[in-house]
């Protein structure tokens, strides 16, 4: 089985890599782009094949070292 955690910075959390894209996409002329909010993706293999299971042990890696829950949220995906 496959997670891919999404990370982003929460809702009002200043993104200056976020503006810093927004930025550059203005200066190369690309219009109608609003805003910008960069994230990351992890993308972990697991042995398992209990969806529960799974989905507690990536929540656990989550909330301990994959994202810092205090300006960050993140969302699960298991395929």
């Amino acid at each position: 089985m496959k997670a891919i955690v999404n990370i982003s910075l929460k809702a009002g959390v200043l993104d200056s890599q976020g503006k810093a894209v927004h930025h550059a996409l203005d200066s190369l002329h690309f219009q109608g782009v609003n805003d910008v909010r960069v994230g990351k993706q992890i993308i972990l293999k697991l042995d398992t094949q209990d969806k529960t299971q799974a989905m507690s042990d990536v929540t656990k890696m989550c909330e301990e070292l994959l994202a810092n829950t205090v300006i960050e949220d993140y969302e699960i995906e298991l395929v």
